[in-house]
């Protein structure tokens, strides 16, 4: 039998709040994280995704409070990713309460902090966020075609994106968070061909994101390979609600909660 497709919101947060943007840029205020947190949870998500986007970027850690509060208020799990850098990190976005966590410009440039990770809290624990963008013109070449970045976009990382997320998948991470950055914000539908390049190399869950804009743009991207589907600025802003989408995906034939 195979497993349900998970619907996942996506908290994007800085200073506080919820933002959404494009590529992490020309921010809009989405709402509190804490009562958005509540308000997906009743309504159906199946687990929740919070990133402080800045926390890298900035070089600070996530905020522990909003995540101890947000813990509080759910009862589905929650992935909380920004800032982290080892494994004293997790354990303590753990005891905050956060069920996974996801690790992504860290594991980059220390690819052994995958396997700390992994060792010491199990694979489940651990995500690793993957911002990939096909090449482009004039950009590093790698046998996919695809590489990965680092800062919300703003810096490449020199690495085939592909091939770092079988790499990463083989030290011992539990899941794949992609993100399609070439698709983030356009609302024109997931990459599928990325979803699919890494569903070839990897056997871990892959969860897509970015480009999410309509109902009929989730199911395409479980038949390319997602195990879980990711979205932001449609749940922020009311364009669709998680009912929407575990309908269209029950009405492809793919499994839902």
């Amino acid at each position: 039998m195979s497993l349900a497709v998970r619907v996942i919101p996506c908290l994007d947060v800085d200073g506080g709040r919820v933002v959404k943007g494009i590529n992490f840029l020309d921010l809009r205020d989405a709402g509190d994280p804490v009562e958005l947190a509540r308000t997906y949870d009743a309504e159906g998500a199946d687990e929740l995704t919070f990133l402080d986007i800045s926390a890298s970027h900035e070089g600070r850690a996530t905020t522990m409070e909003i995540v101890s509060r947000t813990a509080e208020e759910v009862f589905i799990p929650l992935t909380v990713g920004g800032g982290i850098s080892s494994v004293d990190d997790v354990d303590r976005l753990l005891r905050a309460g956060a069920d996974k966590i996801a690790v992504n410009t860290a594991a980059i440039h220390r690819p052994e902090l995958v396997a700390e990770i992994a060792d010491r809290f199990g694979n489940q624990v651990l995500v690793l966020s993957v911002d990939a963008r096909r090449v482009t013109a004039g950009g590093a070449s790698t046998d996919s075609g695809w590489e990965v970045t680092t800062h919300g976009g703003r810096k490449s990382a020199g690495l085939d994106a592909i091939e770092w997320a079988r790499r990463a998948a083989d030290l011992g991470a539990g899941e794949i968070l992609l993100n399609a950055m070439d698709a983030d914000g356009t609302e024109d539908g997931f990459d599928l061909d990325l979803i699919a390049a890494v569903r070839r190399e990897v056997t871990i869950p892959v969860i897509a994101s970015g480009g999410a804009g309509a109902v009929d743009h989730f199911a395409p991207a479980v038949d390319a390979g997602a195990d879980a589907v990711l979205a932001a600025t449609v749940f922020h802003f009311g364009t669709l609600r998680i009912a929407d989408v575990k309908g269209a995906l029950g009405a492809a034939g793919h499994p839902v909660r």
